[in-house]
């Protein structure tokens, strides 16, 4: 049972495993939906990547539609959508769609970053420009979802008159302060990118301004997203968490190579330790009890209004353990 005072919520990447296909992965995901269901978090959400082998999270809005069906209650969302990448008709139609499906439990969190690397861009048929347009973007999607005529005339249908809420997603002050001037929640990436923390939610709260909107929010909201791997065992968390680094550590600077650990426990050793080290800085390892007080200081800290927990550990019972621990409400 949770005793972090505020709601928690779960990010999911679909993440494959070791030995794991990415029909393994999707079936993990769809009991971790079903465990945050009955476990009485407040949303789940999915990210989008691309172009990355251990992640099947490359289409968020299929794996909602998926998880409505096995969920009666929690909010379902993207976690997000990456922006550039789509036209914001497109975007509208396909949440406009599953807020229909699924009326009043769709969120749609937006990313300015391409989420893969200039090659997919290109197989995405987009350009890196297109990350410029964002606030452009962000506001025509509105338009298309609030129903408001746009000067193409064009109408999003599903989407026109859902009102699907929209999240601005970041880890800089770009972010912050475009969700500041729209009015809009702010989900501050610091699972992965923590060192703008406290200078963005500054930012993002001082800035605010209420949305003159029916919908919109008339005070600021805060999503501060944490890595955890909680178990009964703190020696086995921390034996996850140093299985994390050393995939991080071959993912991003492992060159496609096939590592030993202790040619990745050599890097770690070094500077690209510290980078690691830098992207876990708010994670909450330990027993539950532990986690749980983490979770609350870091709350604290972050002055936020709702958390979003990233599981992190790569063995699934772990995995699966750490959400089903730090559950609001006991899980069957």
């Amino acid at each position: 049972m949770s005793t972090v005072n505020l709601p928690l919520s779960l990010l999911d990447l679909a993440q494959v495993g070791p030995g794991e296909t990415v029909r393994d992965a999707l079936a993990q995901s769809v009991e971790l939906a079903k465990l945050a269901d009955a476990g009485g978090y407040e949303r789940l959400w999915y990210a989008e990547h691309h172009n990355m082998r251990a992640i099947a999270s490359a289409a968020p809005a299929v794996l909602i539609a998926r998880m409505g069906a096995e969920t009666s209650r929690i909010r379902l969302g993207a976690g997000g959508v990456m922006l550039p990448n789509h036209s914001p008709l497109a975007i509208a139609e396909q949440f406009g769609t599953l807020a229909e499906l699924y009326p009043g439990r769709i969120d749609l969190g937006l990313g300015r970053a391409p989420g893969g690397d200039q090659a997919t861009f290109a197989a995405l048929r987009r350009s890196p420009a297109a990350s410029d347009a964002f606030p452009r973007d962000v506001v025509e999607l509105q338009q298309y979802l609030r129903g408001i005529p746009t000067e193409s005339g064009v109408v999003a249908t599903p989407g026109a008159g859902t009102d699907v809420p929209l999240y601005i997603l970041g880890s800089s002050l770009f972010g912050a302060q475009l969700a500041a001037y729209l009015g809009l929640p702010y989900a501050f990436a610091s699972h992965f990118a923590p060192a703008a923390l406290e200078q963005a939610i500054e930012l993002y709260r001082n800035e605010f301004r209420p949305a003159q909107t029916a919908t919109g929010l008339s005070e600021p909201y805060v999503i501060a997203a944490v890595g955890v791997i909680a178990d009964d065992d703190p020696e086995r968390a921390h034996d996850q968490l140093t299985i994390t680094k050393r995939q991080r550590a071959k993912f991003l600077f492992g060159r496609g190579r096939d590592l030993t650990d202790d040619q990745l426990d050599e890097l770690l050793d070094g500077p690209v330790g510290r980078q690691v080290d830098e992207m876990v800085r708010y994670a909450a390892v330990g027993t539950p009890e532990q986690v749980r007080r983490e979770l609350s200081e870091f709350a604290d800290f972050a002055r936020a209004d709702e958390l979003m927990l990233a599981p992190m550990a790569y063995d699934r019972e772990v995995w699966s353990g750490t959400a089903r621990a730090l559950a609001p409400a006991p899980a069957p």
